[in-house]
């Protein structure tokens, strides 16, 4: 915390290289909950002749310091609240600083922490100053050597990074553990966790022949949940060698799983930390979905080893560089280990809400940003999932033989250093040989593109004109926008059959055309995967959207089309409110079909018949309408249960069940039959269906769409279903997150008073992550007609829980905010109470820099 007129940004231009590098350092721990010992070793070479040691340090009890050997007095250096500071040293020297920290009272839970009986660091971006002195930037690359120190009758298990290589009993009845990690690393990697666990161990054989050891480490008991990592883990191994020819280095992977953790995970260099929702699953506990994003999280951190650890980051803002990278990898391998058109759709959808309102806010940002006050805020869809939308065009245009080829050239040229985004691009320039600086400008210009086209043909000549233009509106800092070089990647679709082949339509002025010759008939062109995180305009007809729907060979366009249709019928009855609203028999006769005889892929059939949610809906109006949006989704909802009821019925009957597998198919089904559920609930039958669907649930998936779909059509066996739901589950605190994030969920008024009845739930901790997110997380953005009540209620009741979690972990309640940013974009009393919530917080005197610079940007 700091007053408001302390606070200060740092920008991109102002990088400079460190003044000194740190090549090798050795950590000693004496843990204990309120005052553990941290002495560090460091070798010091000066890189900058004169210049004074600058060292980052935050909430720490200094107690010694000794340079080569001979302690050094109190006035030979300085020390600030943020920096401790020692001026004329000489060229090379060792350094010796002995601190004090309390991980008991870390409630931040970054840097050293201790919670559930757990020691655990988070360091990244920047808690490591919060264990020690040291130049916490990614710049700084050590050899790690790495002893804890404490009761082994506590914790039986000490890890650090790297490989093992001592344990001794001490005199003092302690245990020394001792680590050492070969490749040089940035503070931000390094990684201690000490704690009671039980260990699932396992091996993988590299290509090369190397036997690694592998270990998950889970609460006591909770083994049989650790299965499904653990393969997952292997999977991920070998797709990593399959498609780059990347093997893993060290002799051990460790994988620890903790309920207490402001991320999903974190990468650490041979010791991955993992939220406990992203690794424990069984058939029981564990949806389709959890199982997907314990697969994909576990590929996400490995595949960091080498794409952020082995080559990381010269600065923070380079942080795409590494998570843009990596969240590409792991949608290919996700792509790769199940249906790659059900993992794009899933992708596509994070952008065109979260990221697309992200550049539409006030918090508007290039995926390398210029400047930021805290580094934290730095974690952000632009960032991650816009970066690896910009890392897929590059795939895209090089091809994937051309992309493999640059990321190896990358990889040869940087191990063992610390980069830049620019690197990146010109390691995929020259291994391709094209010229890529136009390109560049996604990294640097914020807020997403507008692609018109335009078609004309030419039936004499047969010939097809497309005219293709691409706008940006100004964002926060950045009012001219230049071009970008945007892949469109399409194709030709007549009524009976794709009449060409793929085209890519590389755009790279603001208005272009594009000729195509020998076309017989008419076409509709097929956007395909989503080739480049912009928004396409086309004025397309239904009988053409009903076309691509319906007979497209890319299965994302397909579920495009969808979407498009449905978005312009609701702008149409938004547009004339009095009108009755009459969905075309075109559609509801294709609709028929895929419920009589659904796709080879039935969870794209699942897809096809799903309307967009309230997010995707908001993200295409300047000024959200949001009781237009939706009263519009519930009629259409309505209608489409009414008019299909008999073929909803069919179709989910029809679906056989079978005990409960993680399978492709068996998910896929699963997903179609409670699409089926979720309209039959709005029927005359719904309790029934719905009562039946519950008790004959053998899984999770089932539970919570039996569940979901009650609350949704308010019927009145949600309240005693759920209920069972709690009692049955009310000792495992990860399904009850999902009780947690159902019940704030709901729709009717008296929600607020479930969230309050919620937070003195026993599983309940203001200072858990999980349960804070699993509330109001799902309350502010799953519960649109109540989070965003014409009365202000909503807005209020996140306000006070964000002025709570300020004073407990900043982080969190940084995120929890978002919501509240956009008042812009509302009208009336909407946006004078949302004004009014940021003003509030504004003038909280000690805010947290990561709430202080979001509200302070969204605010006039």
């Amino acid at each position: 915390m700091s007053s408001n007129s302390a606070r200060s940004s740092r920008s991109l231009a102002d990088y400079r290289q460190p003044d000194y590098l740190i090549p090798e350092i050795e950590l000693t721990f004496e843990l204990a909950a309120t005052v553990t010992r941290v002495s560090a070793l460091m070798q010091v070479t000066q890189q900058t002749a004169g210049a004074p040691l600058v060292l980052d340090g935050q909430q720490l009890g200094l107690h010694y310091i000794a340079l080569d050997g001979v302690e050094l007095p109190v006035e030979r250096y300085q020390l600030t609240a943020d920096h401790l500071i020692i001026a004329d040293v000489p060229a090379v020297f060792s350094l010796q600083i002995i601190t004090e920290i309390n991980p008991a009272d870390n409630t931040a839970l970054e840097g050293l922490y201790l919670a559930d009986e757990v020691f655990c660091t988070q360091c990244e971006a920047e808690g490591f100053r919060r264990i020690m002195y040291y130049p916490d930037r990614p710049d700084v690359l050590s050899v790690y050597t790495t002893h804890i120190i404490a009761d082994a009758a506590d914790y039986p298990f000490m890890l650090a990074n790297g490989n093992k290589i001592a344990t001794e009993q001490l005199a003092n009845g302690k245990t020394r553990v001792s680590w050492h990690d070969p490749f040089a690393k940035p503070c931000y990697l390094f990684a201690l966790v000490a704690g009671n666990f039980a260990c699932i161990t396992d091996s993988f054989v590299t290509q090369s022949g190397r036997n690694v050891a592998l270990q998950l480490f889970v609460e006591p008991g909770q083994q049989s949940k650790g299965g499904f990592a653990m393969a997952a883990l292997k999977r991920a191994m070998r797709w990593d060698e399959t498609r780059y020819n990347l093997e893993y280095d060290l002799d051990i992977y460790m994988v620890v799983a903790v309920d207490f953790f402001n991320m999903g995970a974190m990468e650490n260099k041979g010791l991955n930390v993992f939220n406990s929702k992203y690794v424990l699953a069984d058939d029981n506990t564990a949806t389709d979905k959890d199982y997907f994003n314990i697969e994909s999280i576990i590929g996400h951190e490995y595949f960091h080893n080498w794409t952020g650890n082995r080559v990381t980051c010269r600065d923070w803002f380079q942080l795409s560089l590494k998570e843009g990278l990596t969240v590409f990898r792991d949608q290919e391998f996700s792509a790769d280990m199940g249906s790659a058109t059900l993992n794009r759709i899933d992708a596509v959808k994070l952008i065109r809400t979260a990221q697309f309102a992200e550049d539409a806010g006030p918090m508007a940002h290039p995926i390398r940003p210029e400047q930021v006050l805290e580094m934290n805020n730095f974690y952000t869809v632009t960032v991650y999932d816009k970066g690896a939308e910009v890392i897929r065009m590059l795939q895209t245009l090089l091809g994937k033989t051309g992309f493999n080829r640059g990321l190896a050239l990358y990889l040869q040229r940087h191990d063992g250093q610390a980069v830049t985004c620019d690197d990146f691009i010109s390691a995929m320039q020259d291994a391709n040989n094209v010229d890529l600086m136009q390109f560049r400008l996604w990294y640097s210009q914020a807020g997403t593109p507008t692609v018109t086209l335009n078609q004309q043909y030419d039936a004499d000549s047969a010939t097809l004109k497309v005219s293709v233009s691409q706008h940006t509106a100004a964002t926060a800092g950045q009012a001219n926008k230049q071009a970008l070089l945007i892949p469109l990647q399409i194709q030709l679709l007549s009524e009976d059959k794709v009449v060409d082949q793929q085209h890519l339509l590389v755009l790279r002025q603001s208005d272009e055309v594009f000729n195509f010759t020998g076309v017989k008939s008419e076409p509709v062109i097929v956007w395909e995967n989503f080739s480049a995180p912009v928004k396409l305009q086309q004025d397309y007809q239904l009988p053409q959207l009903l076309l691509i729907a319906d007979q497209a060979a890319n299965g994302f366009a397909r579920w495009d089309a969808m979407q498009v249709f449905w978005s312009n019928l609701i702008r149409q009855q938004i547009a004339q409110p009095q009108a009755l609203l009459q969905l075309p028999e075109a559609l509801l006769t294709v609709m028929r079909q895929w419920l009589a005889q659904p796709l080879a892929d039935m969870a794209l059939t699942a897809e096809l018949l799903n309307l967009p949610d309230y997010d995707t809906l908001a993200e295409q109006y300047q000024q959200i309408p949001v009781d237009a949006i939706l009263s519009s989704l519930t009629a259409i909802k309505q209608q489409l249960a009414t008019l299909l009821a008999a073929d909803w019925q069919q179709c989910y009957q029809a679906i056989k069940t079978a005990p409960y597998h993680y399978t492709e198919q068996a998910v896929a089904a699963r997903a179609l039959r409670n699409r089926c559920l979720s309209y039959l609930a709005l029927g005359d039958r719904g309790t029934e269906f719905i009562t039946g669907h519950y008790h004959n649930a053998d899984n999770m998936t089932d539970s919570i769409a039996a569940l979901a779909a009650a609350q949704q059509a308010k019927l009145t066996c949600f309240n005693e279903h759920a209920a069972d739901f709690a009692k049955k589950w009310q000792h495992d605190v990860l399904v009850m997150d999902k009780y947690f994030a159902l019940m704030a969920a709901n729709p009717a008024d008296d929600v607020f008073d479930s969230l309050t009845l919620l937070t003195t739930h026993p599983l309940f901790s203001w200072k858990n992550p999980n349960r804070v997110r699993a509330v109001y997380g799902a309350f502010s953005m799953r519960n649109p007609l109540q989070f965003h009540r014409q009365d202000g209620k909503g807005y209020r009741c996140l306000t006070d829980v964000i002025i709570t979690l300020d004073a407990i972990n900043p982080q969190v309640a940084a995120r929890l905010v978002t919501p509240l940013l956009a008042w812009q974009r509302f009208t009336g009393e909407r946006r004078q109470h949302l004004l009014q919530q940021l003003q509030q917080l504004a003038a909280k005197p000690t805010l947290s820099n990561d709430l202080f610079e979001k509200i302070t940007k969204s605010l006039p």
